[in-house]
């Protein structure tokens, strides 16, 4: 039997993972083509499961996610062990006959050549490391939220919940220090946890823009304001977030969102609409607004309820309203 004979008429290629133990994957739809990376083993068990895209969630085979390099490189790894077969089985055929008699002629063949070249590849680095709280599947990505590519649950609520864990460690941090540094540090927690919210809210609204009387809009929402956060829901998606925590605890939230406002374009220092809009009895205008620990602590705390409300509202919520502003 040839080498080549050898080879078959299928051949299988390994596609090995990088350094941290990540597999790269290519989103196969042009309208995204979006890269990220997943470590095998991890996540759902079985076979033939399907492989869903972080970045606009289109689902399919996990043979169709294999990135343009990796396709170039077991293409290339074929190519070498063809041409590798084919040198050894022509070199069998080499031949030297030697010239006989005064006018002989000596005939010869040669077989000259190496096997195509192999095309390595260096899978990307990435942004942001996930172990999914739903499948555990551990994966990579540009940005920060994405789909889970085993189970397909977002991440929105999963990051929110970890930033809020940070923001508590600096209120955590903050009895530990100086004053000066712990009022930074107080301060720096507030704005992360608005900020975090903010980011969720964002992210969450657009991945379920479709269930909105209004995409467009649901698509580009701001939450930096949980009153008009609260109006923009009530609004694009005919639910009430604020239904899940008592009038204590709104109030709480709202007034934290107003003192990062201050933070965040007056250096924290109360102006006239601050004590108009709050009637907050610490404040004086001119004076740096006052931030508890504990004002922070139960902020998260409140953060993750209203986080969890809106997640799973959206997630029942299956048609998009009829009525609303």
């Amino acid at each position: 039997m040839s080498n080549l004979d050898r080879l078959g008429n299928t051949m299988f290629v390994s596609i090995h993972p990088d350094g941290e133990g990540f597999i790269g994957r290519e989103c196969p739809d042009p309208n995204c083509s979006g890269y990220f990376k997943i470590e095998p083993g991890t996540g759902l068990k079985g076979k033939d499961l399907p492989c869903c895209c972080p970045y606009c969630g289109h689902t399919g085979s996990h043979n169709t996610f294999l990135t343009k390099e990796q396709i170039e490189y077991a293409r290339s790894v074929v190519l070498n062990q063809v041409t590798d077969a084919l040198i050894k089985d022509f070199k069998r055929l080499e031949f030297d006959h030697r010239p006989v008699g005064p006018f002989g002629i000596g005939l010869s063949m040669r077989v000259e050549g190496k096997p195509s070249p192999i095309r390595q590849y260096r899978e990307k680095t990435l942004e942001t490391v996930v172990i999914c709280d739903s499948c555990t599947l551990r994966y990579a990505i540009f940005g920060v939220f994405a789909f889970c590519p085993d189970c397909g649950k977002h991440n929105s609520l999963q990051i929110l919940n970890k930033n809020l864990e940070l923001a508590e460690k600096e209120v955590d941090l903050s009895r530990k220090v100086e004053r000066d540094l712990a009022e930074h540090l107080i301060a720096d927690a507030l704005e992360n946890a608005v900020s975090a919210f903010d980011g969720f809210g964002r992210e969450t609204s657009r991945i379920h823009a479709n269930k909105s009387l209004k995409p467009a809009r649901a698509e580009n929402v701001s939450f930096q304001n949980l009153a008009r956060a609260e109006k923009y829901v009530r609004d694009l998606f005919g639910l009430d977030l604020s239904i899940c925590v008592d009038l204590q605890d709104w109030d709480l939230a709202w007034r934290c969102f107003q003192k990062r406002h201050l933070f965040a374009h007056k250096m924290g220092v109360v102006d006239e609409e601050y004590l108009k809009i709050t009637k907050d009895p610490s404040a004086v205008v001119g004076r740096k607004v006052v931030v508890r620990p504990e004002e922070v602590l139960s902020l998260t705390r409140i953060l993750r309820i209203l986080g969890s409300h809106l997640v799973q509202q959206l997630e029942m919520h299956n048609n998009p309203v009829t009525g609303g502003g």
